[in-house]
């Protein structure tokens, strides 16, 4: 979106949209296949058609706003998700969350706010919308919020599978981005730019297929853990990303914008830490649990016996 292919820069963000879900559909379709699953839907279609649209218009968003702010500003950007991720929660599924969680979240969002206050942030090829980067770049936070916080609920409520739940949410996010893609008039301009740009057509497939590849760990972690603790943990991919991109694109950053970063990745490294020590407690007593129950089995027959 931002780096010229013979001069040219591809500008339908649609398009990707629709080449990243055919992959994921694919990917998911395989994989439903190999393990004998159905390939009946094991929720409403409805429901999937909500997470397909707010998928859409996220990664759309997501892609749109690179045309007017840097790569870096955008993987802050997200690094706020954590906030709307709690209040869809809130008021989907009636989630409660601690002080603590807030906290983090505030100082995320302080940390972000900071950061683009304090450097350069525009995209290198538009040096004066980057307003209009900054408001895609908040559709695409509740946009995003809503999808995992939903896809967390399907799971709980439906107990769909991984790929079953991939298999659908992805083939009618597929076919919205066809009908948005046809209805814009783009896709005779968007076939001819890959005719005439074969570096182009191969950007797009390593793209699509890591798209694939990461959905799966992406369902994997809302399922296990949640919604929240996924917004969390997918920080450490945004950090790794900006870090090379500063050294990719040599982008230029101020020590505010440091001192920035590091209170960002702090909290949210601090999130991480006390989701996975959670975690290891409720693994624990789960462990726990079954020793316990036979333990007290003989002393429950022991004692019937005593009493007959």
């Amino acid at each position: 979106m931002t780096v010229p292919f013979g001069g040219e820069l591809f500008t339908v963000s649609a398009f990707l949209v629709l080449c990243n879900r055919a992959c994921n559909v694919t990917y998911a379709a395989s994989m439903i296949f190999a393990s004998g699953e159905s390939l009946a839907s094991k929720a409403p279609i409805w429901k999937y058609l909500i997470i397909s649209l707010s998928n859409v218009l996220a990664t759309t968003c997501q892609y749109e706003c690179l045309k007017y702010v840097s790569f870096p500003v955008q993987m802050l950007g997200k690094s706020c998700k954590m906030m709307p991720v709690m209040i869809w929660g809130i008021a989907i599924s009636g989630k409660r969350h601690t002080p603590i969680d807030w906290v983090i979240a505030g100082c995320v969002t302080f940390g972000v706010m900071e950061f683009l206050m304090t450097g350069p942030m525009s995209s290198p090829s538009d040096h004066h919308n980057s307003a209009k980067g900054l408001a895609l770049l908040t559709v695409f936070l509740a946009a995003d919020g809503l999808t995992s916080t939903f896809q967390e609920k399907l799971f709980k409520e439906h107990n769909t599978s991984k790929f079953n739940q991939m298999f659908y949410v992805n083939l009618f996010s597929a076919l919205v981005s066809l009908v948005t893609v046809l209805a814009m008039g783009n896709m005779s301009e968007c076939i001819a730019f890959c005719v005439a740009h074969s570096d182009f057509v191969g950007n797009v497939a390593v793209l699509s297929v890591a798209a694939a590849s990461s959905q799966y760990f992406i369902y994997s972690q809302v399922k296990e853990f949640g919604a929240i603790v996924f917004a969390a943990t997918m920080n450490v991919r945004q950090i790794c990303s900006v870090l090379v991109s500063y050294k990719t694109y040599d982008h230029g950053v101020t020590l505010l914008q440091v001192c920035g970063l590091i209170f960002i990745f702090g909290a949210l490294f601090f999130k991480s830490y006390m989701a996975f020590v959670d975690s290891t407690r409720k693994q624990e007593k789960q462990e726990q649990a079954p020793l316990i129950n036979k333990i007290g089995r003989p002393d429950v027959i022991i004692e019937s016996k005593l009493t007959a």
